[in-house]
């Protein structure tokens, strides 16, 4: 990835974590994390990756009614873009789960467990 689509990249992603946070209304996306964009060379496709944030335990597979609203939205926050950003062309926007904060929620959740259990045994 070049530097340009990096900056376009979260140029957008700061675009569209606040276009959600402010101007979707739909009940099914909640509280969602985009943690990255991947901008295809030529700018016509754009990978947002996503992410839930939640008290619950994370889970590693994505909530389908999550990726519904998403998808959902996804023209609606293209064409929001193609307002705000000075671009000459606003890629279309795929939505795809990341795990990478369930993995994280998931390893801390074990670490604590190893240092209880030694805590407890040595005392």
């Amino acid at each position: 990835m070049t530097r340009r689509t990096e900056r376009v990249g979260e140029q957008i992603r700061g675009e569209l974590a606040r276009l959600l946070r402010e101007e979707v209304c739909d009940p099914r996306i909640g509280l969602v994390s985009l943690t990255r964009v991947d901008l295809s060379p030529d700018f016509r496709q754009a990978r947002v990756d996503w992410s839930v944030l939640s008290e619950e335990a994370p889970s590693e597979r994505p909530d389908p009614e999550i990726a519904a609203g998403l998808a959902s939205a996804a023209g609606f926050l293209r064409r929001r873009l193609a307002r705000l950003l000075v671009q000459k062309r606003v890629p279309e926007l795929r939505f795809h789960y990341d795990p990478s904060l369930a993995l994280g929620a998931r390893t801390l959740g074990l670490i604590r467990e190893v240092r209880d259990g030694s805590e407890a045994e040595g005392g």
